[in-house]
């Protein structure tokens, strides 16, 4: 099973998330099928590729419970 979620990059104290599609089974920062996007959290900077978003999502991949209350806040959602 596939799911859009966080891949943490970035220094200690200074995040930066990768939004990219993976399998359950990887760990969080293992191996990626895709990289859709990007959020910062220290400057709210939120940028995702909305075609291939929407793409896997009618594909049946599902986002966790963070990123899909990062899209619904998302002005291209």
């Amino acid at each position: 099973m596939l799911k859009i979620r966080f891949k943490r990059c970035g220094r200690k104290k200074q995040p930066f998330y990768k939004i990219v599609v993976m399998d359950v089974k990887t760990k969080r920062d293992g191996k990626v099928l895709e990289e859709l996007g990007f959020y910062n959290p220290m400057t709210k900077i939120l940028q995702i590729n909305r075609d291939r978003t929407i793409a896997r999502l009618d594909n049946g991949v599902q986002p966790t419970e963070v990123v899909k209350n990062l899209l619904r806040k998302s002005p291209l959602f």
